[in-house]
């Protein structure tokens, strides 16, 4: 994860040199992570599509197979060959969005290593120093209490630089250079991403962008909920009490997509509210462009779908 960080870290700081904010950048970065991952979201929608309208081959082969498990995984097999399919493929699109997730997070929880790519031994010092003073010891993110603490002294030595007669001003400017490589503009809107709503509970403003993503986050499970059963519903076909009772492998394999679906949304949200809000305004921003997102590829694809059927009759 922390390679994946890293890379992610490079297009996250220069996002930030340009706009010279925190959470300006994490929108940008997260239009162009959408950007990249469209092929990936349109293969998907295609094999979700190409999985229902394989359920009636499946249901023959099941049928067919019923008394003979072993024939009837070879022919299943030998379907998603010839179809050039694989039964894995919305596993593997959702074990992505998981590793995402998790190389985000580490991004977010620790900017000065992934993103700012400041030495090891200067954010150890710095945070050595923040310890002993006592200064937001409560913070579970050291890295972030530690861009605050380098942020509150570069101000308070600014404000004794006004000064005329100021003893030791190049000593100070010296260590007023070093606390502003730690800095970063966290404000956005009125909210600072860098703290965390289960450490600020009585602040009402680290509510907003986790409730956003929780409302975003469940438009689009039911967005794609709905596009899977309209799917499901056009490609079905009617089975016997007898034919029920049988494992359908593709049914598993959807149910098992399903399940890592609903699965991702409420670890995110469980992890928004215990990491940095800046955590939570990238999984808002993603969450928006990906509604977006399926909405314009759905539309796509119904007209791809009339034009099939017109040219079919």
């Amino acid at each position: 994860m922390g390679f994946i960080s890293g890379i992610f870290g490079y297009l996250l700081n220069w996002l930030y040199e340009v706009f010279s904010n925190y959470g300006v950048a994490i929108l940008i970065f997260s239009v162009i992570l959408r950007v990249i991952l469209i092929p990936i979201t349109i293969k998907q929608q295609k094999s979700m599509k190409k999985s229902a309208a394989l359920q009636a081959e499946m249901s023959e082969i099941q049928k067919k197979y019923k008394n003979n498990p072993e024939k009837l995984n070879q022919e299943t097999i030998e379907l998603y060959k010839r179809e050039k399919m694989s039964p894995f493929s919305g596993c593997l699109t959702s074990i992505l969005q998981l590793v995402i997730i998790l190389s985000v997070f580490w991004l977010v929880s620790q900017p000065l290593t992934y993103m700012k790519k400041i030495d090891n031994n200067l954010i150890d010092a710095y945070t050595t120093e923040m310890k002993e003073s006592g200064y937001n010891s409560n913070n579970s993110y050291v890295q972030i209490a530690t861009i605050d603490y380098a942020e509150t002294k570069y101000q308070e030595i600014s404000k004794q630089l006004e000064q005329e007669n100021v003893e030791n001003r190049e000593e100070l400017v010296k260590k007023q250079q070093e606390y502003n490589q730690l800095r970063l503009n966290m404000e956005f809107l009125g909210i600072d991403l860098s703290k965390v709503p289960t450490q600020n509970l009585n602040d009402w403003r680290v509510y907003v962008i986790p409730v956003l993503y929780v409302i975003t986050s469940i438009i689009s499970t039911k967005l794609t909920t709905v596009t899977q059963k309209k799917e499901q519903k056009q490609d079905s076909v009617v089975s016997s009490e007898e034919d029920n009772k049988e494992v359908d492998p593709t049914e598993q394999m959807q149910q098992m997509s399903n399940s890592m679906m609903y699965m991702i949304p409420v670890m995110s949200v469980m992890i928004a509210i215990i990491a940095p809000l800046g955590l939570a305004l990238y999984w808002l921003a993603s969450n928006i462009l990906m509604i977006i997102e399926r909405l314009i590829i759905n539309k796509v694809m119904e007209k791809d779908d009339n034009k099939e059927e017109s040219s079919n009759d």
